[in-house]
Formats: structure tokens, C-alpha cells, sequence
């Protein structure tokens, strides 16, 4: 089995890119800790690769997968050919699951968030880089915890982690 150390983003890359190339600028900053896979940096798949291709590939970058980011803006809820069935592989395989909003609300956006996401343990924060930062330093350690508790569904910080953070 792989080394679990990476952290896998889920995006719509046809209109949400930008958030994630603003993530990549953090991670390039030397004073964020912030590692991710690029789940469609498919650098070994050229555009005529088969479905079927993709897929195996990306699953072998969610092995490497300490936690799972979601990017949830307004088309996210009906991405049924990659970004659900990434969603599903992550569940499967008990990858902790951040869902960061874009539009920056800090709870489930209902209207926006795929629903399979309502019943699965998950924990949802605005796209600001501290509470990112923070959810992806905390929620594998609190995700295991509920796990063990049998908890699931949906999770969010207080205002009280977001106002310590000076977001």
C-alpha cells in the first residue's frame, strides 16, 4: 500500500481552475504547508485518452491521499463524469473529505454541494487560505475520531476557529 501524505483536489476544470491555480500559488509559498495532487495535471493522459484511462490514473493519485478537497462552486452539484465518481473513490476508500466553498459560505451550501455529500462525513469551509490551511492540518485527525464514534454527515468549524484565524 502507498504512503498516505498527499492531499487530492477535486475541481470543475472548466470553470473553477482559477481557484485551483490560487491554491497552487499557496503551495508555493515557502511559509504554507500545503501539498496536493492536481487531479487534472494529467500529464501522462493526452486528451484522446479513454474514460476508463483517466480514471485508473486518477485512482492511483487518490492512494497517495491523506485527505480529499473538494472545490464546490455553481456547476460542481451536477459533474456526474469525473469530479462525482472522485467523490465516490474517496468515500470508498475512507479519504477524509474537506469541501471548500467558493462562494464563501461556511456551511453545506445545499444548492451547490453534491448531495451524496449530505450523508457522508465531510467537513465544509469558505475558500479563504487559514481555514483551508486548518482543515487540512485538523480534519484527518477529527475525521478519524468521529469514524470511531460512528458519526457521519455534515461538519463545519464555528465562527469561533474562523475569528482565531482572523478570517
Amino acid at each position: 500500500m502507498a504512503y498516505r501524505n498527499k492531499t487530492y483536489v477535486a475541481f470543475d476544470g472548466d470553470t473553477d481552475i482559477m481557484y485551483y491555480y490560487l491554491m497552487r500559488a499557496w503551495k508555493s509559498n515557502k511559509n504554507v504547508d500545503f501539498n496536493f495532487y492536481d487531479a487534472h495535471d494529467l500529464n501522462t493522459a493526452m486528451d484522446s485518452s479513454t474514460e476508463e484511462t483517466i480514471k485508473r490514473r486518477l485512482a492511483e493519485r487518490m492512494s497517495n491521499a491523506k485527505i480529499f478537497v473538494l472545490l464546490v462552486g455553481q456547476h460542481t452539484r451536477y459533474l456526474y463524469r469525473f469530479v462525482r465518481w472522485e467523490i465516490n473513490l474517496a468515500i470508498k476508500k475512507d479519504v477524509p473529505i474537506v469541501v471548500v466553498n467558493l462562494n464563501g459560505t461556511r456551511t453545506m451550501d445545499t444548492g451547490l454541494c453534491p448531495p451524496l455529500l449530505a450523508k457522508h462525513l465531510a467537513v465544509h469551509v469558505s475558500f479563504e487560505k487559514d481555514i483551508i490551511e486548518y482543515a487540512l492540518q485538523h480534519w484527518g485527525d477529527s475525521h478519524r475520531r468521529y469514524r470511531l464514534d460512528g458519526k457521519t454527515g455534515v461538519f463545519y468549524y464555528p465562527e469561533t476557529i474562523y475569528n482565531q484565524l482572523g478570517v
